[in-house]
């Protein structure tokens, strides 16, 4: 999400809302994720266990999106736009609505439990969160797969494009190929887990993008597509060699590792303590791993922290599934108030 300042001192519920005793509210969670998985930028992602922002959407009778409240307790949350266009989750509830040519509108609120500029796919998770409760207040609620444009047109304000491995993963789970039309699940080894280590450091996804500006030459991207090859063979096969060979990034990370202090020595540790490959998570500053065992990811947890904690910078470590959860409704307040 766009980080711009406003006045979020109030947490009321509207009067629109409080003049309708029979406003019905779903909730809802989108979990963390990790988007391009080191060797598919814009294209794979999976989701975390651990982590997520939750959405609280009524379905209000005038036929506009209005954010009533934005909370929670990480950095910046309260920097968030309460302006439904300037923010991920009111851009898609309006996308939602407008295509659809709902004629109701939506009240949202927000909260943010993955922390701003850190790489775990925070402006996609409240766009998420905000799709699938909404979707669940619908007269016809649509598939799942139906919601991903919506969700795409919400990523785009913050990102500033269209680009699927943050918001795929979240509404499928676990590892998702994400096109420009399609999210396409992919098989992945109940064995697999992964860290994703968040250091207390904000980078903006706009500026981890700038620096990707200059072209790639030929051959370096080819041989990127090999460990890309690799990588999904080895994800098909559960075969963890296969896995280790293509878990390579040669085209993101040497141009964003330099944005993220202590990095190279998180990388380090993780392959130090049997990771099959380890790589920035989304824009980053966060760091992901890899492993063939939760007992592997769990023991590397703690060093790859100790790492971070050597350049300066405090952690937070989430050990993971690969096969990590998908967005979902927690509660469904019933016309009568009472949680369904």
């Amino acid at each position: 999400m766009n980080r711009m300042p406003v006045n979020t001192s109030s947490f009321e519920p509207t009067s629109s809302t409080l003049n309708n005793p029979t406003t019905r509210a779903v909730r809802a969670f989108a979990p963390g994720s990790v988007g391009n998985i080191g060797v598919g930028f814009d294209l794979l992602g999976h989701s975390i266990d651990g982590v997520r922002d939750v959405a609280l959407v009524r379905r209000i009778a005038e036929p506009v999106v209005r954010i009533a409240a934005i909370r929670g307790d990480v950095a910046g949350a309260d920097a968030l736009p309460l302006e439904a266009t300037r923010n991920t989750a009111g851009q898609a509830l309006i996308s939602l609505r407008e295509k659809l040519g709902l004629g109701h509108g939506f009240e949202l609120e927000l909260e943010k439990g993955i922390p701003l500029g850190s790489g775990l796919g925070g402006s996609a998770a409240s766009c998420v969160a905000a799709l699938v409760a909404a979707n669940a207040l619908m007269d016809a609620p649509l598939p799942r797969e139906a919601l991903y444009k919506y969700a795409l047109d919400g990523e785009s304000v913050s990102s500033g494009s269209r680009h699927g491995d943050n918001v795929a993963p979240m509404l499928l789970g676990g590892v998702v190929m994400a096109t420009a039309t399609r999210m396409i699940p992919l098989s992945v080894p109940a064995w697999l887990h992964a860290v994703v280590v968040h250091p207390d450091q904000v980078l903006e996804t706009r500026r981890a993008r700038a620096v990707l500006a200059e072209p790639y030459p030929l051959p370096l991207v080819v041989e990127q597509s090999a460990h890309l090859a690799l990588f999904l063979t080895g994800l098909q096969r559960g075969d963890v060699q296969l896995l280790r060979e293509g878990l390579h990034d040669l085209l993101v990370e040497p141009r964003r590792a330099p944005l993220i202090p202590g990095f190279a020595q998180a990388k380090a540790a993780a392959l130090d303590h049997s990771a099959l490959g380890a790589s920035i998570s989304g824009a980053g500053p966060s760091t992901f791993a890899w492993f063939a065992s939760k007992a592997d990811a769990a023991a590397a947890a703690p060093a790859m922290q100790a790492a971070f904690a050597e350049a300066g910078y405090g952690s937070r470590a989430y050990v993971t599934p690969v096969a990590g959860p998908r967005a979902d409704v927690i509660t469904d307040e019933g016309r009568d108030g009472v949680a369904a």
